[in-house]
């Protein structure tokens, strides 16, 4: 089987992206925004064994739902833009999470961090911890909430090398998956000898 030329194959991706419905572009933004809202609609109480618990398994559903996209990102036919409505949604789920978390802590032990917080003030916390920015104006005092932005800080970095290089990964595969499937279908049918053509 032969390979389409660089230029033919550059000229398909783009005649994919211009064909490609408005909504998929937007619905990426609308995934982040959905995670946004739930955040700042569900009633969050005061942090508890329960919380932490709940932090575990939103970790793990997290595992979960990145290993389902990397896959459905290699075998999609718009790798490019599923790899971006994973993150859209994987990005603002897990720093939600952790935001939701520091809220409870602060109402369970005002003296968890170097002022209350409430929900704005804790997602402007774990993106600055996320960001490695730290401004230091907002920083953990107390030893749980200290070990809490530990435990953010390194599935973060795993979250920012790790499975981007992986989404990256099955973004490679599914684009190398695409030419292939294009010119398969273009090319006519060959008869062999154990099939041959009708007529």
């Amino acid at each position: 089987m032969r390979e389409p030329p660089p230029e033919r194959a550059r000229g398909a991706d783009a005649a994919r992206v211009r064909g490609t419905s408005p909504w998929v572009l937007v619905r990426p933004a609308l995934s982040a925004a959905a995670v946004l809202v739930v955040y700042y609609a569900l009633p969050l109480g005061r942090t508890s064994a329960g919380t932490l618990i709940l932090l575990g398994l939103g970790l793990i559903a997290l595992g979960g739902m990145l290993t389902w996209q990397i896959r459905a990102i290699a075998r999609s036919r718009r790798p490019g833009l599923r790899a971006i409505e994973a993150l859209a949604t994987a990005v603002p789920f897990f720093l939600v999470m952790f935001a939701a978390l520091y809220v409870g802590m602060s109402r369970s032990a005002p003296a968890s961090f170097s002022e209350a917080l409430d929900r704005t003030d804790a997602l402007y916390f774990t993106v600055t911890v996320f960001a490695t920015v730290g401004f230091g104006d907002i920083a953990p005092v107390a030893e749980v909430a200290r070990i809490a932005v530990m435990v953010q800080m390194l599935t973060g970095m795993v979250l920012l090398g790790g499975v981007l290089k992986l989404v990256l990964g099955a973004v490679r595969v599914g684009l190398s998956r695409a030419p292939r499937e294009s010119s398969e279908a273009s090319e006519p049918a060959v008869p062999d000898e154990h099939n041959p053509a009708p007529g």
